[in-house]
């Protein structure tokens, strides 16, 4: 923090004091008024749709991100507010039978859960493969994939301010026990910490950790700053609060005292990163969101930028450019440029990986170096953080050259490889192997691993 800097929250347009925060949820649908310009038919096929997929939006959100003289085609509502192709026909037809019946929530419940199990709610065996263990007892509400880095769901964080249409955390968000990932104890969190050492790197994940009061975020943090944690050196929280609710670090009741929080933290030693998720540039644009981001900043915390490229939102390359360009200008980092994940609507908002990797290519070369930082295209797939770095021809061969940049196995990484050349794929279990070869080189010992942790299909 520079010395003698006055903190304390300026008058900024859209710094809306915590009395202004509504929420809206399929429940409040018919509150949304400008949802009534729609027709029926659509509002009707959204809220089948709602009724499968997690659906929340606030009132900042409406006032200030959405343009509603370009419904249904802007891209800030569409990825809030649930579309109708998110659910395939047989899946459409199912809830709108039973809605137009008048069907009682039992019904409408035990049918949206089995649509659910369709939609592969939790990818990449993460209620399995990545959950570790302290003797036989498997910690819930952890993850630990690579080495270096562990995800901690705190259970105060397993909400949004509002929900991302695509995201593939939206079966925390169904009311669904059994789907749902997130931890009650601090204390098993510090306890694995304390006892590998080899962890550099904690992330708080969710839902969105900064939906939590400064008190509850800080029972998390401040231990590690006590003796026996030297060796956690970062800590990431992934939030998309400075989107959807960027009062949270501006004129919310506690939202001084988070940004001490981050101070104390950075003032400590720890490098201290706030995972930011942006998806258009538009969201940059509030005034009241920029304010946030400077504040952060103020604190020596660091804000990185990441999200996935998706369909009908942000498949242009001249909206990733203009998006890098203002987090840079920002002062923010661009982190990394994902691929949809395979999961919830995929279906609506995957994007062929060779027409990403152009999308990619023709974006980086409308920035500068600064921006050069995003890495990408990136599927977040069972083996690791597997990068689409370009497409050539080798032997005679048209070829997706790939890499991973993290990996279950460490000596996975930075090894390139090669799939086929096929413009419909759109992730990793979709390639196969270039060159005639049988197997890409880490399948064998990937699906022991997931032998080993009791998981078919990861």
């Amino acid at each position: 923090m520079v010395a003698g800097l006055d903190r304390r929250a300026p008058a900024v347009p859209g710094a809306v004091d915590a009395a202004r925060y509504r929420v809206f949820t399929e429940r409040h649908w018919d509150q949304i008024p400008q949802l009534r310009a729609l027709p029926e038919e659509q509002r009707e096929a959204m809220r089948a749709v709602a009724k499968v997929l997690p659906f929340r939006v606030n009132q900042f959100v409406l006032d200030e991100l959405i343009d509603w003289d370009n419904v249904p085609d802007d891209p800030l509502f569409r990825l809030v507010f649930p579309q109708p192709e998110m659910l395939l026909p047989h899946q459409m037809e199912a809830m709108l039978k039973l809605l137009r019946a008048g069907a009682d929530n039992a019904a409408l419940v035990a049918q949206a859960r089995m649509l659910r199990e369709e939609l592969n709610p939790h990818p990449a065996g993460q209620q399995a493969l990545n959950v570790p263990r302290v003797g036989e007892q498997m910690l819930e509400g952890m993850q630990h994939k690579y080495n270096e880095t562990v995800l901690f769901f705190p259970s105060q964080g397993q909400t949004c301010h509002a929900y991302c249409s695509f995201c593939f955390r939206w079966a925390q968000f169904v009311g669904d026990k059994e789907l749902r990932f997130a931890a009650n104890e601090a204390g098993h969190l510090h306890e694995y910490l304390a006892g590998n050492p080899r962890v550099s790197d904690l992330l708080l994940t969710g839902g969105d950790p900064m939906v939590m009061k400064t008190r509850n975020l800080a029972q998390y943090l401040e231990p590690l700053l006590a003796p026996g944690f030297e060796h956690v050196q970062n800590i990431r929280i992934g939030t998309k609060a400075l989107t959807f609710w960027p009062q949270r670090f501006v004129s919310d009741a506690d939202a001084d005292d988070l940004l001490r929080l981050l101070e104390r933290m950075v003032d400590a030693g720890k490098h201290v990163a706030v995972m930011a998720h942006y998806n258009h540039w538009r969201e940059l644009e509030p005034a009241v969101s920029r304010e946030a981001i400077r504040r952060i900043r103020d604190t020596g915390a660091v804000i990185r930028a990441q999200g996935p490229l998706l369909s009908h939102i942000n498949d242009d390359a001249g909206v990733w450019a203009r998006m890098w360009r203002t987090q840079v200008h920002l002062g923010i980092v661009p982190y990394y440029l994902f691929v949809e994940r395979d999961t919830g609507a995929r279906h609506y908002f995957e994007v062929p990986l060779a027409r990403t990797w152009e999308i990619y290519r023709d974006a980086m070369q409308q920035v500068s170096g600064l921006a050069r930082t995003a890495r990408g295209p990136s599927m977040s797939a069972g083996p690791g953080k597997v990068e689409v770095q370009g497409v050539t021809e080798v032997a005679g061969e048209k070829v997706f050259v790939l890499r991973f940049i993290q990996a279950r196995n460490a000596d996975w990484v930075q090894r390139p490889f090669f799939a086929h050349y096929d413009e419909k794929a759109a992730w990793l279990d979709q390639l196969r192997p270039a060159f005639g070869e049988e197997k890409f080189f880490f399948q064998d010992e990937y699906q022991a691993m997931c032998r080993a942790a009791g998981v078919e299909r990861a």
